[in-house]
């Protein structure tokens, strides 16, 4: 990749080997634009011959300073090649017969840059449509040309429509009587529309789609639609047929396999967690009608799959997504099924203490899923209660696929040194056995590799707890070294042997630069079992926080860390414990943080997560005051005397803005060295700019190097 000079020279600056390093191996240490210029697999769909595959992709364009959304297609005959080329594609789905491949795309039709006839989205002008494109490649069709964002799509068993969700529209009438009352207003709750559940012929779809090229080559619906000077009838697509309204959002729809009802999943409409009971499963007749509640729970569930009898439900709820049993509480991922007929449920693969993540039911009944535990994500056959691991290859597994008439699976890997490639299994009991349909971001593997070591320490309550270690390259087991503690976010998650190379996971890149990096997987980590995530509460910091610096303690007592090269940093949720860790401790020289609450009260009205927070700290801010202040890095501030240097993004509602801005004023009072970025645009994911990525890593190996450069 070629950049504009200051940043190439930059980056080559930061790639230099520490003078104090070992000579290394043949292979140079990789240079911070390659490291950043990723390509990373977000998705994977088996075709449902078991032949191919269509993959979706997110990589850096920095030329445009955006990401690229793009597809490619694979099969045996021609390999992996491009299948759109608008970069802005995602949630790829085959149609039943494997000819067809529908996604969503922001890709732009006629009368989008007008004054639209009804609402357009909150985020953005042009929505996230449906759009279908043969299999074989070509150029894509829209499912319609309505102003309107789909929130979920799948396709119907026969392949002959697709069902799809919309906001309910207002019609012209409506949406002009709205502008002339409110003009740009926002009324908080008021404003808020639920779901219309949708069911739309594809065959006059492609018909209209084809009737009227477009510029370029590409084609679209007839371009009277979406006009600004031509108001519709109805602000829906036309030949739609409406099979339900819900009053919040549906994100989920999995018609069954014989065609006689639709399922699907809700939430909230403004993507707030306030109440569990937003998240339930429904079920309404492919004809339409009322749709009957089948799930009444305080747990979020997700990945609605139907078994091949049409009876039975199958999904997921992740780790730290509330409880199926009795009130939330954050335990690790659970397997389940639903009885369409009856609403019995039953949990899948009980006796597994680990996390389930994602599971794939095969044409001959089958159960496997992706289990977490430890450091590792392994395949699992699931057979009622029980789960037994399958052969697998050493790292973590990811995206498990499986389709309607193979019993072939896809599915990705990746350890810590080897980027995430997509697999195909034809014996889904042997995931060991593996055929590699992708090569993306090829240069790791020329260049030097940090070495990883498990490490596990007691706690200061005598609690065994894990973690790994990633060596500088060829010192593996070396002495002495500076340590830089990296904490996972969460803090339902667990650092291991799996590949990550951004701004977010940069451990690696860390070790090239000659650090011992340290990621703890403290109590409230995932893959350890249920009571080890439940200790956290309701000390959401303090606990956690010692078994880090227990593990610092452990590392420097083993003669690993050098006790005078000690920092520290996190984002997210390893930003709260990187800013509660500096009001416990001087002994880091430094620290890195960002996107991390110092305090709780304001922080659980801003955050879109609000209701875990809650369940973290034992109650709302006036049912346990005093528990919100004892966990909060804030009240410490006057101990701290770590040099800091602290990130936000300006659009974050997951950890608001103004933590950060809270947390700085603190440091500028106190006279703490500190430096504080702000990302225009961006929320918690960093995922608008790549440039915001790439500065921020390279503020923070600078900051690291200012108040540690041995």
């Amino acid at each position: 990749m070629h950049l504009k000079n200051p940043w190439l020279a930059l980056s080559l600056c930061l790639c230099l080997i520490p003078a104090n390093a070992p000579a290394q191996s043949a292979k140079p240490t990789i240079t911070l634009d390659e490291y950043l210029n990723t390509t990373d697999v977000s998705e994977a769909r088996l075709s449902p011959d078991g032949f191919s595959a269509v993959i979706a992709t997110d990589a850096p364009d920095w030329k445009n300073s955006v990401y690229r959304h793009d597809l490619w297609i694979w099969n045996a005959q021609s390999g992996l090649r491009p299948l759109t080329h608008s970069a802005g594609e995602e949630d790829p789905k085959w149609s039943p017969d494997g000819k067809w491949i529908a996604f969503l795309s922001d890709r732009s039709l006629p009368g989008d840059d007008a004054s639209a006839d009804s609402e357009a989205t909150s985020d953005s002008t042009k929505p996230k449509r449906i759009w279908m494109i043969s299999a074989t490649g070509g150029e894509p069709l829209p499912l319609y040309s309505e102003k309107l964002e789909a929130h979920a799509f799948a396709w119907s068993p026969d392949g002959a429509a697709i069902c799809f969700s919309v906001q309910e529209p207002l019609n012209h009438e409506q949406a002009e009587a709205h502008e002339t009352e409110w003009q740009d207003v926002i009324r908080w709750r008021e404003q808020n529309r639920g779901d219309v559940l949708l069911k739309a012929d594809v065959a006059p779809a492609i018909t209209n789609a084809l009737a009227t090229p477009l510029p370029n080559g590409a084609a679209a619906a007839k371009t009277a639609k979406g006009r600004a000077d031509t108001i519709p009838a109805s602000p829906l697509p036309a030949g739609a047929s409406v099979l339900t309204k819900s009053g919040v959002a549906i994100d989920e729809i999995a018609p069954s396999p014989n065609g006689k009802s639709v399922a699907f999943l809700t939430g909230p409409i403004h993507r707030r967690i306030e109440n569990p009971s937003d998240y339930e499963i429904y079920l309404v007749a492919s004809i339409g009608g009322e749709a009957r509640q089948l799930t009444h729970n305080q747990a979020l569930e997700s990945k609605i799959r139907w078994a091949s009898d049409s009876r039975w439900l199958h999904f997921v709820v992740q780790a730290a997504a509330g409880s199926l049993e009795g009130t939330y509480r954050d335990v690790q991922g659970r397997l389940y099924r639903i009885d369409s007929e009856t609403a019995k449920i039953e949990r899948l693969g009980a006796s597994f203490d680990g996390s389930f993540d994602q599971f794939a039911l095969l044409p001959d009944g089958r159960e496997i899923a992706l289990g977490l535990k430890g450091t590792e994500t392994q395949v699992y056959q699931v057979e009622g209660d029980k789960a037994t691991k399958l052969p697998g290859l050493a790292g973590s597994y990811a995206g498990l696929e499986s389709s309607d008439k193979s019993n072939s699976i896809l599915v990705r890997h990746s350890s810590v040194n080897e980027p995430m490639q997509v697999y195909l299994a034809t014996d889904p009991l042997h995931p060991d056995q593996l055929k590699t349909l992708t090569n993306f971001n090829p240069i790791f593997g020329e260049r030097a590799r940090p070495e990883l070591q498990p490490y596990t320490w007691q706690s200061d309550d005598g609690r065994t707890i894990e973690g790994v270690l990633i060596f500088p390259p060829g010192r593996k087991g070396a002495k002495h070294l500076r340590m830089l503690t990296l904490i996972h976010g969460g803090p339902a998650d667990a650092d291991g042997d799996r590949f990550g190379a951004d701004w977010y996971d940069w451990a690696t890149f860390a070790a090239d630069r000659g650090w011992l990096v340290f990621r703890p997987n403290y109590r409230g980590s995932s893959g350890y079992g249920d009571d080890f995530m439940l200790e956290i509460a309701p000390h959401l910091v303090s606990k956690p926080g010692r078994d880090i610096l227990s593990g610092v303690d452990a590392l420097v007592k083993d003669g690993y860390a050098d006790p005078d090269h000690l920092a520290v940093g996190g984002y997210s949720y390893g930003g709260y414990m990187t800013n509660w860790l500096i009001t416990q401790t001087t002994r880091f020289r430094s620290a890195v943080t960002g996107a991390g609450a110092v305090e709780h009260a304001a922080n659980w009205g801003n955050d879109d997560e609000t209701w875990d927070d809650a369940w973290y700290l034992g109650g709302q801010p006036w049912q346990n005051p005093e528990l919100y202040q004892s966990e909060a890095a804030l009240f410490r501030f006057d101990k701290v005397k770590t040099p800091t240097h602290l990130v936000q993004g300006a659009a974050d509602i997951r950890v608001s803005y103004l933590e950060g801005v809270t947390m700085e004023r603190a440091f500028q009072t106190l006279g703490v060295p500190h430096t504080f970025l702000v990302f225009p645009g961006e929320g918690h994911s960093l995922d608008k700019n790549p440039w915001h990525g790439y500065i921020k890593l390279r503020e923070e190996l600078n900051w690291l190097e200012k108040y540690d450069g041995k």
